[in-house]
């Protein structure tokens, strides 16, 4: 072989060859990530969009709301993930006592809400775009107060989060009350809530999945998350459209509307004189959605007491609850795509199908239990309780009048909070024994949906 035949000689590449040039291939795969992500995370955004944007919502405004309303409840859930352990734990693995004492504090927020903030927002409808942005700069800065505190365990803690509770809960009534001036004609209150709760759940998925990947690093780092989540949400509720605090419609002070004739309005009395001054719609529905919390708060306590104590032959409690849970989430989910359906059924018919359906899964747990009957009644009571606050929600806005209308939400909230309560309070009283408990939580129910039949034939 001549040498002008001979293979060329190659020089191994040094170390610091090597290695530059792994930094570069890492370099463009990361390069590539990025792109790939933006590009992701673009479409979905389009998607998003398109989403709000439908049957013209992005006339009226309602496509801000339901922007603004993904961006609430993005930071809500990065609140959840950082205090998760903590403020927010449900401690099934305690005492009854101490469970008792978690469902006492549950109702703390709504202290305030029925007799101090829903009168306040009434008295202050024209400034909506300010109640809600208040509330969400409320939320940016306890959650800055909570970032130091969950990690010096301060005594602020439990206050800086009883706050943030508080603000949810205001902005949710007032958020349900400005929906009725952004619907566009062609759909009902039932879709555009339902739109409103689907971008939540987006919303939710994204904050929780962020937050998730922060916590990892520290509690204060999701928390400083919600942070800069609730400011953005803030920008935007002060961005909303004007009609959202336009009187247009309104009564006028002597509590008769332009051209028209004085309407009735649900009485300031207490108790049942305020419920009997509701819309017989109103009222049938509230009554149903009771059914519904109690059966909720029932089903999630009950549960995790019977399957510690007494877990299915062949499965661990754990496992059970988590697809207990899991076919609650689904059922929850199906309703606001049921929910959000153009042409839906009249919100008093929706209640009352579903209600019918969860006291047959309730009935036939009771007298099969197992795990398929227990999965059914997940995804029936996370069903039940999705489209039934849809419904309400929708049957206020239509029919209370809007000088009253925060009032009435906050007073739906209130009683609604508390019959969950009642609801885990039985699941907590009761002995575990499983047919005797699903019968009783049936029963309870019937009841629920009997009241809501007497309460609409009542004038």
């Amino acid at each position: 072989m001549t040498a002008d035949e001979r293979p060329p000689q190659t020089t191994p590449p040094t170390p610091r060859r090597r290695v530059a040039d792994a930094g570069r291939s890492v370099g463009r795969g990361g390069r590539a990530g990025i792109r790939l992500v933006g590009r992701g995370g673009a479409a979905v955004g389009r998607r998003m969009r398109r989403f709000a944007d439908a049957d013209g919502a992005a006339d009226t405004g309602l496509a801000r709301l339901t922007e603004l309303h993904a961006v609430n409840v993005a930071g809500d859930a990065a609140l959840t993930v950082s205090l998760a352990g903590t403020v927010f734990a449900l401690p099934t693995d305690e005492a009854r006592g101490r469970v008792a004492l978690f469902l006492v504090l549950t109702m703390a927020p709504f202290v305030l809400l029925a007799p101090l903030i829903g009168p306040l927002l009434d008295r202050f409808r024209h400034g909506r775009r300010w109640a809600l942005g208040t509330t969400l700069a409320t939320r940016a800065f306890l959650a800055w107060v909570l970032a130091t505190a969950v990690v010096q365990d301060s005594v602020w803690l439990f206050p800086a989060a009883l706050g943030c509770l508080v603000a949810s809960r205001t902005y949710a009534v007032a958020r349900a009350a400005a929906v009725p001036r952004l619907l566009p004609r062609d759909i009902s209150l039932v879709t555009a809530n339902s739109r409103l709760t689907i971008a939540g759940l987006a919303g939710m998925a994204v904050g929780g999945g962020l937050a998730g990947a922060l916590s990892r690093i520290g509690p204060d780092w999701s928390l400083r998350l919600a942070f800069v989540v609730y400011v953005g949400a803030t920008v935007l509720a002060i961005r909303l459209p004007a009609r959202v605090d336009s009187p247009a419609g309104e009564l006028d002070l002597d509590g008769t509307p332009a051209g028209g004739e004085a309407l009735k309005l649900p009485s300031a009395g207490r108790g049942a004189r305020r419920l009997r001054a509701l819309p017989p719609a109103v009222r049938y529905v509230l009554w149903l959605t009771t059914g519904a919390r109690l059966l909720s708060g029932f089903l999630t306590l009950f549960l995790a007491f019977l399957m510690r104590e007494h877990p299915l032959p062949g499965w661990s409690g754990p496992a059970v609850l988590a697809m207990v849970a899991g076919a609650a989430g689904v059922g929850n989910a199906l309703g606001s795509v049921v929910g959000n359906r153009r042409r839906s059924p009249a919100p008093e018919r929706l209640a009352t199908v579903v209600a019918g359906l969860a006291v047959v899964a309730a009935l036939l747990t009771a007298v099969f239990y197992s795990l398929p009957t227990l999965v059914l009644l997940g995804l029936a009571t996370g069903l039940f309780g999705q489209l039934a606050k849809l419904s309400l929600d929708a049957l206020i806005q239509r029919d209370v009048d809007d000088r009253v209308r925060a009032r009435v939400f906050s007073w739906s909230e209130t009683i609604l909070q508390a019959f969950w309560v009642i609801g885990g309070a039985i699941g907590i009283t009761l002995p575990l024994l499983p047919v005797l408990g699903f019968a009783i939580v049936t029963a309870v129910v019937v009841l629920a949906c009997l009241v809501a039949w007497r309460s609409r034939r009542l004038q």
